[in-house]
Order: C-alpha cells, then structure tokens, then sequence
C-alpha cells in the first residue's frame, strides 16, 4: 500500500538540524582534521549502540561509518603485498629470527620463500596464519 509523503515542516527541520549540528558536525570529509573528527565520533557511536541494530543511533552510526569508510578508501587506502612482503614484516616487526619458523617450515624453503624464488602454499599459509595470529589469505598471491 502506497501512502502520501508526509508534509515536511522545515522550520522545525532547521530548528532540530542547527541542534544536532552543533554536536554533531556531520559533514562530508575532506581533510584529516574532519576525518579524525568523524572516527571519533564513529567510534563514540559504537560504544553507545554496541551490537544493538534497533539502536535509536544505529541509523546515524551508519552514516557516519560510510562518511569514514569513502574517505579511508580515496585517502588511506592499503596496496595489497605479495605474501612474501607480508612474511618478511611479520618476521621484522616480531622481532623474530628466521629460525623461529623452523618448525613450520625448513630454513632453506624460508630463504627461497623470502627470496621470492619459491612460492607459500596453501598449507603452509595456514601454519603461518596461525602461528603469527592472522589470515592465512595473506599468505595467498591476490
């Protein structure tokens, strides 16, 4: 069934706007200033509404998250890294020895692996998600 629009009444659309705006300040984002701005207030939002979809705030917390996620996507975005990058950070920023990983996988497969002369399999990218704790499919060429 088809209902009529509802008549808008702007004045008392300008009254409750200038009132959540001066809280608020939702706007589209175009610098990091308004951007952090914006997380901030995303991030408040998700403290408040938690997993409740039926929040009163879940409607604004969307839109707030898609303000954020189009600017991360045009200013932040991450270029995805061949596996053996992935394995090479994942070592460095550990602190790790490449004989940490002999367990999971021979020294001279890792050298070859970190060398690029020898591709991770799909086992092994399993074994090597699990142990640093993260997706195995970064481990798989995209």
């Amino acid at each position: 069934m088809h209902t009529a629009p509802t008549q808008l009444d702007i004045c008392a659309l300008q009254a409750s706007w200038q009132a959540f705006d001066a809280m608020a300040h939702l706007r589209p984002i175009h610098d990091e200033d308004s951007y952090d701005r914006m997380v901030a207030l995303m991030n408040s939002l998700l403290d408040t509404t938690g997993e409740d979809e039926d929040h009163p705030l879940s409607g604004l917390l969307d839109l707030v998250g898609d303000l954020v996620s189009k600017y991360e996507q045009e200013h932040h975005a991450i270029e995805p890294a061949e596996p053996k990058d992935v394995l090479r950070f994942l070592i460095d920023a550990r602190g790790l020895k490449q004989e940490a990983l002999s367990a999971i996988v021979p020294q001279s497969n890792l050298s070859a692996i970190l060398a690029g002369k020898r591709k991770i399999s799909a086992t092994l990218a399993g074994k090597l998600g699990k142990f640093f704790g993260v997706s195995p499919a970064l481990f798989v060429p995209g």
